[in-house]
């Protein structure tokens, strides 16, 4: 698997708060320690390994302090790393303060690759897109996706199936894909609001005719998730017994989907065994991933 895509740094600062500032009507969080997790489209390529599967991750970060200690992170794990670091670029950050398994805030630090910067992780692309068998496009909305058009037409001439989380009001970059998986407000951005089952049904199937897509999966939170394709509609109810946190949960739906998948599964089994993905990592606190082992149970039959 080839993911490309916005990555970024997620900290986290854990602490607790026991006390009102006298400075202002706020919390006082005391830091007593901090962790650091791959985010965006490098915790998609985790996700995937986590699966079995083999991932490649193309990206781009800076030189800074964030982006030394990002790419360490992604060498350490089993992810093949084809990052590159970009000196003046600011490798996105996203800093969360966490008390008693309470996101009090989120802090994110970032800023846009130049054009000649994705012009060069294009070249890179076109390098590595031969040797793999499905290609992941984690759009963030950072600036790391800008010529993913482009991307997108090439994997398809070479007939790998391509898989997108979608970022913006405009879908229309992402024509061809295979799947696009937005959630419930990333799709009203791009479609407008509905006001019922028929009418959400109504504007996916569209999107996808207009767009040429295989399908449209539509991540819902508690509501589960609910596929649009050619064969009709399919609705999965949601399987999580405890939420603590959906941070990342789209990285860890959007990879299982491209492990089954290029794995030879079909779509709807796909979806099934994402959803039960998704059930799992948001009873998990931060950016998280799922297990062979946690998604197929020694002994569960599929």
């Amino acid at each position: 698997m080839l993911v490309v895509g916005d990555v970024m740094l997620d900290r986290y600062w854990f602490g607790v708060v026991e006390r009102i500032s006298p400075e202002a009507p706020v919390p006082v969080a005391r830091v007593q320690r901090e962790q650091e997790r791959m985010g965006g489209a490098a915790n998609a390529a985790l996700n995937a390994v986590s699966l079995g599967a083999q991932a490649t991750l193309l990206s781009v970060v800076g030189t800074d302090e964030a982006g030394q200690r990002l790419g360490r992170l992604i060498s350490d794990s089993p992810v093949r790393n084809a990052v590159a670091a970009v000196a003046g670029l600011q490798t996105t950050v996203k800093l969360r303060v966490i008390s008693r398994q309470q996101q009090l805030l989120r802090m994110d630090f970032e800023s846009a690759p130049d054009h000649e910067v994705l012009l060069g992780l294009m070249d890179r692309y076109e390098q590595e897109l031969e040797g793999h068998d499905v290609v992941l496009f984690s759009d963030y909305g950072k600036g790391g996706l800008t010529h993913v058009g482009r991307m997108l037409e090439r994997a398809r001439e070479g007939g790998k199936r391509v898989l997108i989380d979608p970022k913006g009001r405009d879908y229309s970059r992402y024509r061809g894909a295979t799947l696009i998986t937005p959630n419930k407000a990333e799709l009203a951005q791009a479609v407008g609001e509905w006001s019922g089952e028929a009418e959400l049904e109504q504007r996916a199937q569209q999107l996808r005719r207009d767009l040429d897509l295989e399908a449209v999966l539509v991540t819902r939170a508690e509501e589960g998730m609910s596929l649009f394709s050619a064969a009709g509609s399919l609705h999965v109810p949601a399987q999580a017994q405890e939420v603590f946190d959906v941070s990342g949960a789209g990285d860890t739906v959007i990879a299982t989907l491209a492990v089954m998948l290029g794995a030879g599964a079909g779509l709807e089994d796909a979806v099934r065994t994402a959803n039960r993905a998704a059930g799992i990592v948001v009873g998990k606190l931060g950016t998280a991933t799922v297990s062979a082992a946690e998604l197929w149970p020694a002994g569960a039959q599929e």
